[in-house]
């Protein structure tokens, strides 16, 4: 893995990523770039903002050819979780969980 980008605290579940990050495993980055471009959801924005810092770290370490750059490792590892408390029926409460990911790509 020469390049890599990491997205670490992002405040959307793992879980809703990782679909998406098995879409763009194993291709070109500028064919993934344009799958994720056309996805209707908020994980395929983050997912593309890191896929985009990847790259601009594969050109500003100089990699000989940009466009044959592929996506070889994408992460979508669970991260620390906000704790919240709600009213529940009969005067108990349930436990939300406001989860975070971690992301990661790396491009060979």
């Amino acid at each position: 893995m020469a390049y890599e980008a990491k997205y670490r605290f992002a405040r959307i579940s793992a879980r809703k990523v990782r679909p998406l990050a098995d879409l763009i495993r194993g291709k070109l980055a500028d064919e993934a770039l344009d799958i994720l471009r056309y996805q209707p959801h908020r994980g395929a924005r983050m997912l593309e903002k890191t896929l985009r810092s990847a790259l601009a770290n594969a050109e500003d370490r100089r990699a000989a050819n940009l466009h044959h750059l592929m996506v070889v490792d994408v992460r979508v590892d669970g991260g620390p979780m906000f704790k919240r408390m709600r009213p529940h029926a009969r005067g108990m409460a349930s436990v939300l969980k406001k989860r975070f990911s971690h992301i990661h790509v790396g491009l060979e």
